[in-house]
C-alpha cells in the first residue's frame, strides 16, 4: 500500500530535469502539476526558466502538458504564454486527468511522466495509473489552503516511505 506514494524520482526542481535524463529514460512526453512545480501557486504568469525548460524540451521533441486539479480558467492564465496543451479538473490522485492526456494526446504510459510537487496527488495518480512518477520540491514555500492540508499528511507519508525506502533521496 505504501508503494502507491512512492515516485519513481526525486529531483529539486523541474528546471534541472534535463531533455537528456528524459530521452536516457525513454521519455518523449511530460505530464506536470501546475502549481507550485510549473508556476507559483499565487502567481498568475511563468517565468524565464519556464520558457528556456519548454524551448529546450521541444528542441528534443518532448511534449510538455499541464494536468492540473485546477480550474480551465486558471490553467490558461498561467500558461497563455506558453502555447501549453493542458487538462483541467484533472481530479488528482484519482486517474481521471492522466487517462484523459494518455488518450487525447495518444500516448504512451511506458513513455509518459508526471511531475508535480505533491506525494497525496500527483505521485499517487501517477502511481495508479501505471505512469512513472518525478517529485519535485514546491517552488515557493506556502501553500493554498488546500494544499497546507495535504502537506499534513504528506509529511505522516514521507516518514513512513523514507523508513521502508531508506534509497529515497532529492537528486
Amino acid at each position: 500500500m505504501l508503494s502507491r506514494f512512492k515516485p519513481t524520482w526525486m529531483i529539486g526542481d523541474i528546471y534541472t530535469i534535463s531533455p537528456q535524463f528524459l530521452r536516457d529514460h525513454n521519455i518523449n512526453c511530460v505530464l506536470t502539476d501546475l502549481d507550485n512545480t510549473l508556476v507559483p501557486w499565487n502567481s498568475k504568469k511563468g517565468s524565464k526558466a519556464l520558457r528556456d525548460w519548454l524551448s529546450e524540451n521541444k528542441k528534443y521533441g518532448i511534449k510538455v502538458i499541464v494536468v492540473s486539479n485546477n480550474s480551465h480558467k486558471r490553467i490558461q492564465r498561467a500558461v497563455q504564454d506558453y502555447e501549453l496543451p493542458f487538462v483541467p479538473r484533472a481530479m488528482k490522485p484519482l486517474t481521471i486527468g492522466i487517462r484523459h492526456a494518455l488518450k487525447e494526446f495518444n500516448l504512451t504510459k511506458k513513455n509518459t511522466v508526471m511531475i508535480g510537487d505533491q506525494l497525496m496527488t500527483d505521485v499517487v495518480a501517477a502511481n495508479s495509473c501505471g505512469v512513472r512518477s518525478i517529485l519535485v520540491k514546491p517552488l515557493v514555500r506556502d501553500d493554498a489552503w488546500n494544499t497546507t492540508i495535504n502537506r499534513y499528511f504528506e509529511k505522516i507519508v514521507w516518514n513512513k516511505l523514507s523508513k521502508k525506502y531508506p534509497d529515497l533521496h532529492w537528486k
